[in-house]
């Protein structure tokens, strides 16, 4: 079935069918002024009109080419019954715009896209490497190869959160009064070994005010037979113990805290 549309721009008239509004949305151009306009919203009864262009090349109009049909927007396109009206008078061919073509996306893009991802990752697993080894062992010997590439390392965690000091004491020698003994358990909650911590003591009076101030580092507190690259190991427990000249100082009281410096 066929209707009439009217241009908008010169008022000629055009027959229209279902299949042209169909293929473009309703989007066509007037092949009198080359107008573009949606035929299905300018829909009329067949009326004569008074701007008839009788002299209008058939064939010169449906060459016409369409310049940028995406600069228009369709309309929501709704379904005529054509069946009440009749041919007009003077009508004239119109040319349908076919819908814009999607561009296709050129290998180029998506090389480039393919290498960010890859150098994405390769960051990702370089600041989080230590996370990584420690909580996933299989790959641990793979991300020490991949370190030797870049002349990095992969250092045992610290997690100072994970470390306790299950039990301490100050013990005193009879023999030597200005010596004391400082016995600790440190232990490991975490599922992997973590770097052994640094030890802050302090001595204090019986005002709980400090006296003195001491750090030691791991290899001030270990055991020779302990190995601190192996670091603490997990659900693991050292005991310490380090004996301190106090000189004159006389402390009555301490206080002992695990630091990563």
């Amino acid at each position: 079935m066929s209707a009439v549309t009217q241009c908008p721009d010169c008022s000629t008239r055009f027959k229209v069918n279902q299949a042209q509004l169909n293929m473009s949305k309703g989007m066509v151009r007037c092949g009198n002024c080359q107008a573009v306009f949606n035929a299905t919203k300018q829909l009329h009864d067949n009326e004569p009109s008074p701007q008839v262009a009788p002299t209008l090349d058939q064939e010169k109009m449906q060459q016409a080419p369409v310049e940028n049909p995406a600069e228009y927007t369709p309309a929501a396109q709704d379904k005529y019954d054509f069946s009440h009206l009749a041919t007009a008078s003077h009508e004239e061919t119109l040319e349908t715009i076919p819908p814009a073509i999607k561009k296709k996306v050129h290998w180029s893009w998506l090389v480039a896209m393919l290498l960010l991802l890859i150098a994405f990752l390769i960051q990702t697993t370089y600041f989080f490497r230590v996370e990584l080894a420690a909580h996933l062992p299989s790959v641990k010997l793979a991300l020490v190869s991949s370190c030797k590439l870049f002349n990095c390392d992969i250092p045992l965690p610290k997690k100072i959160d994970q470390l306790s000091i299950e039990s301490s004491d100050l013990e005193s020698n009879p023999k030597r009064p200005s010596v004391i003994a400082l016995n600790a358990n440190l232990r490991n909650r975490a599922p992997y070994a973590q770097t052994y911590p640094n030890l802050e003591l302090t001595l204090t009076n019986s005002m709980d005010e400090a006296l003195a101030r001491r750090i030691f580092s791991p290899a001030e507190y270990l055991k020779p037979e302990e190995n601190e690259k192996h670091g603490l190991l997990s659900n693991h427990e050292i005991s310490i113990k380090l004996h301190l000249d106090t000189a004159d100082l006389k402390p009555t009281g301490y206080r002992l805290f695990l630091f990563y410096p």
